[in-house]
């Protein structure tokens, strides 16, 4: 297998529409080689946990064959000869293996070293070269979380000529960790719980990475006003001393930067991050209707000149919930939403079902407590749709509950800090993983923390506590940038109803409990009110018509008593059909719209 050169999307000598395609699940790009480990790799399901003691890793008969990448729940299906199962209970462990040729390198071994790289995988991941067991480089013997990409520096005295790569995959129905809508111990499948889908979910790869090297993450922030950019930028030194921290932006189409300026850093061996300025005084400030981006070429210069660099797409652009209403640069944006489930989708098939919901008129996609590949958020600045993101919940309150919550909500904005289109975070969404909020004050502190951390370390993003019941009020500050409610009825003069109640100020028997516990918060508009999630119409357990026409006629008249009121912004259930949930306007496979394009845009209500 040999190198693929280069794994970038750009260069600064490049036009746009020079730019190869990005195979790689990330947004910030490097200019190097890399090998894709996608394929056949040997599979074996470890069903009594015997492989780690019996050292399987030291040499094992791997008897079946499974594809990287695809859910273990795929490869226990494909296997089901071997397994007895085409499913799993309790607990999950599978074993995974191949060999690859030690690539080539243009640079010696005191400048580069090889990287492996898993784009998404879990929840417990061990990893092992030529028998020998690796470390991420968070020092990480055992890395959990499924939802985010991690990754290895192989050290030189293992590799070889020809070298054998040994996974373990282990997965649970633990409640305490972040499981999305996957079924647990808790919540069993059927209804809005799906089937578990884990294991090797995204692709992995090999490449070449500096010794010292800024690493594939980027944060974000504008201030508008001047035109400032700050960007947060993280090195990795092997060789500690005196760096230059390159910076230039350039325009669309453009080789000449609009930006240029050096940071000399001192840096000791290890990880950091550097908040750095860029002045874009000529820069338009991206939004859903001019989603225009500019580009980032970072570059981390060493005392003898060597450069490593990565590049990335950034735009400009603010958001901010004041009063009543939301405001994206500083104009009042009405939110016209959507409620998206990837579950099982695939690239292409997601790729589809955000140009269907661009077309529906949307201008905001709610991702719902699930992984995504974050080339669909590169997608999403491109199109100018913006982005609610949550963290995949728990599905039980305590205190471990609490610290897989913080340890995902960190790795997940980390990676995602680049994107202008993502504007939103929701910690929890109905109580899930957090059911005690109303009578447990210590979940109350964390969520109050973990809101009061965001706005200080990412202001750049509007954040939601507990998305559509209980958000929490301390001092009578509600701890949530939006007030957001989850309303479904399929009758018409009841939403009307309930739609007068809220905005009026009442926050009890409205939804499905009370909307604000804690201390007493008293509405009077100070803060914006979403309704975000509504509809459901064709869902057995939320009524409405089933007929597509039917369901566009009720939508329309929904939609106009939403606009009525004094509401930023409201969000339909849902996009497309996902197991039991019969509810969506996109077919799943084709993209293909059921309902009449620019439905969901509220602009184009005719008058009442």
């Amino acid at each position: 297998m040999e190198f693929k050169h280069p794994n970038t999307g750009f260069s600064a000598s490049q036009s746009e529409s020079a730019e190869p395609v990005n195979q790689l699940p990330r947004a910030v790009l490097r200019s190097n080689d890399f090998m894709l480990l996608d394929g056949e790799w040997r599979f074996l399901v470890d069903p009594d946990d015997r492989g780690i003691q019996e050292r399987w890793f030291l040499g094992h008969s791997f008897e079946g064959t499974a594809h990287w990448p695809g859910a273990i729940e795929a490869h226990l299906a494909q296997a089901k000869d071997q397994t007895g199962t085409t499913a799993w209970k309790d607990k999950v462990v599978a074993w995974y293996e191949r060999e690859f040729t030690a690539p080539s390198r243009s640079e010696s071994a005191a400048r580069s070293m090889i990287q492996l790289t898993f784009g998404a995988c879990g929840y417990e991941t061990r990893v092992w070269l030529n028998g020998y067991p690796l470390r991420t480089i968070e020092d990480e013997e055992v890395h959990f979380g499924e939802y985010t990409s991690f990754s290895y520096e192989l050290p030189e005295s293992y590799l070889r000529p020809e070298n054998r790569l040994t996974v373990r995959i282990a997965d649970t129905m633990d409640a305490e960790i972040p499981r999305g809508k996957q079924e647990s111990h808790v919540y069993k499948r059927g209804g809005i719980w799906y089937q578990t889908y884990t294991g090797a979910v995204r692709s992995i790869w090999l490449e070449t990475v500096e010794r010292n090297r800024l690493r594939s993450r980027v944060g974000v922030v504008s201030i508008v006003e001047d035109r400032l950019v700050r960007f947060s930028l993280t090195t990795r030194i092997h060789d500690p001393g005196d760096y230059v921290l390159r910076l230039q932006s350039f325009a669309p189409g453009s080789a000449t930067p609009l930006s240029s300026s050096d940071y000399p850093l001192r840096l000791d061996a290890g990880q950091k991050q550097q908040r750095v300025v860029l002045d874009l005084e000529d820069a338009q400030l991206w939004s859903p209707e001019n989603p225009i981006r500019y580009k980032l070429v970072a570059q981390l210069i060493d005392q003898e000149g060597y450069t490593a660099q990565i590049e990335t797409h950034f735009g400009l652009r603010k958001i901010e919930a004041r009063g009543r209403y939301v405001y994206l640069n500083n104009e009042p944006i009405y939110l016209d939403g959507i409620l998206y489930q990837p579950g099982t989708a695939t690239f292409e098939e997601m790729q589809r079902h955000m140009r269907a919901m661009k077309a529906l008129g949307c201008n905001l996609v709610r991702v719902h407590i699930a992984g995504i590949d974050p080339r669909i958020y590169n997608l999403a600045d491109e199109l100018g749709l913006l982005l609610w993101v949550e963290v995949p919940s728990p599905h039980v309150s305590t205190v471990r509950s609490r610290e897989n919550h913080r340890a995902e909500l960190l790795r997940m904005v980390a990676l995602i800090g680049t994107h202008p289109s993502v504007v939103i975070w929701s910690l929890y969404n109905e109580d899930w993983g957090a059911q005690d909020i109303a009578t447990n004050p210590d979940t109350r502190r964390y969520i109050v923390d973990m809101y009061h951390y965001m706005q200080l370390a990412h202001p750049q993003f509007l954040v939601v506590d507990n998305d559509g019941w209980q958000h929490v009020s301390f001092e009578g500050r509600l701890k949530s940038d939006l007030l957001t409610a989850h309303l479904y009825t399929p009758d018409l003069a009841h939403w009307r109803a309930l739609l007068d109640r809220l905005a009026a100020g009442e926050l009890t028997g409205v939804a499905a409990f009370p909307l604000v516990v804690g201390d007493p918060f008293f509405y009077r508009r100070q803060v914006p009110l979403v309704i975000s999630e509504w509809g459901g119409f064709g869902f057995a357990d939320y009524g409405g018509p089933n007929d597509a026409s039917e369901r566009a006629e009720r939508i329309g008249l929904f939609k106009r008593e939403l606009r009525q009121h004094a509401i930023a912004g409201d969000i339909y259930t849902q996009a497309t059909n996902i197991e039991e949930e019969r509810n969506g306007l996109i077919d799943p496979k084709t993209g293909e719209l059921t309902v009449p394009a620019g439905l969901l845009n509220s602009r184009n209500l005719p008058p009442a």
